[in-house]
């Protein structure tokens, strides 16, 4: 189940599963978390956390994609765009 959910959360943010990534990235070492933004990985915190909100509501996973996509591409765009996260990122 913990990889499923996972993969819930990869394809949210990233738009692929950890497979998908390892496929397509097979000279990086670690995961696709391992080199992720420090904007993802805020961002995926968060739909960590809203995700164990929409499972509790059972809200059905393929329901639950399409919301934490949502919430991921709006909260990206907030972090990108705001100009005192940009200067913490530097």
């Amino acid at each position: 189940m913990y990889a499923s959910e996972a993969d819930v959360l990869n394809m949210a943010l990233f738009g692929m599963t950890a497979k998908q990534w390892r496929d397509s990235n097979p000279a990086e070492k670690g995961n696709i978390r391992d080199c992720a933004t420090i904007q993802q990985l805020v961002v995926l915190s968060n739909l960590e956390s809203i995700n164990a909100m929409l499972i509790a509501q059972t809200i059905p996973q393929n329901e639950r994609l399409v919301q934490l996509n949502k919430i991921a591409i709006t909260q990206m765009k907030s972090l990108l765009e705001n100009q005192h996260v940009k200067k913490l990122s530097e």
